[in-house]
């Protein structure tokens, strides 16, 4: 998947700017598969069987949300 490529570049990149730009912290956020509008290109019987099959891959057993995404950003913006 597209996002998979995106969220691994963005992951191999924090460390090199972490280092560099020390003593700034450098975070970042890369979710995985987020239960959006995009998903709309999809019936709603095979977003629901993609979906349900992902999540037993995942440590939480659902799909990510939004809200998800945003408590992560809101916690790094918090913590700096």
């Amino acid at each position: 998947m597209t996002f998979a490529a995106v969220n691994g570049a963005i992951e191999r990149i924090v460390p090199p700017l972490a280092a560099e730009l020390s003593p700034v912290r450098v975070n970042a956020v890369a979710p995985g598969a987020i239960d959006t509008p995009w998903w709309s290109f999809l019936p709603d019987d095979a977003k629901e069987t993609q979906f349900a099959a992902a999540a037993e891959g995942l440590p939480a057993k659902r799909i990510g949300r939004p809200d998800d995404v945003a408590d992560a950003i809101r916690y790094f913006i918090g913590s700096a």
